[in-house]
């Protein structure tokens, strides 16, 4: 598969994901329910930026194990500073 067939395929899926974010919205789903489904969309666009458009895929194993210590620590200090303001 060519780049840019490859590169307008993940946008493709991309804009599908968008799209579904916004039907979620006006869906009429219980609010904890559209919030869980609205994540896990974001979760899944989330991961196809990275592995495509950040190159993550053709990068060797170590840089993406640099990457997602790095997301993991942020995570870790979000959580931390959020039970900091309770």
């Amino acid at each position: 598969m060519s780049k840019l067939k490859l590169y307008t395929a993940i946008y493709v899926v991309l804009f599908v994901l968008a799209t579904g974010q916004t039907l979620v919205e006006f869906a009429g789903l219980d609010y904890w329910v559209g919030l869980w489904v609205i994540l896990g969309l974001s979760f899944v666009k989330a991961l196809f930026v990275a592995v495509y458009y950040q190159h993550l895929r053709w990068e060797p194993r170590s840089v993406s194990f640099v990457m997602l210590v790095g997301l993991l620590a942020a995570l870790a200090l979000t959580i931390a500073a959020s039970y900091s303001i309770l």
